[in-house]
């Protein structure tokens, strides 16, 4: 294979750079968390706790909302319930399902979560700058509401 051809199987776009910076703030709240005391915390956790709604959330709707196998999911709210992060419960409007809720210690991590988010963001403002986040937000946003053409898939 020439340079080249190398170079069209991994063409620069807009995804790869979007990829790493949610990777870099992901990766930092992993580690904020941690620091923070919540070691039971980590990537494969973040896919499940990142849907869980402080309400309660049907498993199955975590499925669907995560794109995760059922398998998967089950195994993360296993390893959830098991370190006394979520519980589950009988769901009232159907007895085969069940609502996952975040425990007292579950939602204590969402206090300190949502502090750690702040000062992420905070240090994303010293380096872009209050105008260059504020406008940063506003284009993710618009691109996140218009959504992608299909077509190119």
């Amino acid at each position: 294979m020439t340079a080249r051809e190398n170079e069209d199987l991994r063409p620069d776009h807009i995804g790869w750079p979007l990829w790493q910076a949610a990777f870099l703030w992901k990766e930092a709240y992993i580690a904020a968390m941690q620091a923070a005391g919540h070691d039971w915390y980590g990537r494969a956790q973040s896919n499940i706790t990142a849907f869980l709604d402080p309400r309660g959330t049907r498993q199955r709707d975590l499925v669907a909302r995560s794109g995760l196998t059922k398998q998967a999911v089950q195994q993360l709210v296993d390893d959830l319930e098991a370190a006394g992060i979520v519980s589950r419960s009988p769901d009232p409007e159907d007895r085969r399902a069940k609502i996952i809720r975040f425990t007292a210690k579950g939602k204590a991590a969402l206090k300190d979560g949502a502090q750690i988010k702040r000062l992420i963001e905070a240090r994303m403002t010293e380096g872009l700058g209050a105008e260059g986040m504020t406008q940063l937000r506003r284009l993710l946003e618009r691109l996140i509401a218009r959504g992608f053409d299909d077509r190119a898939a």
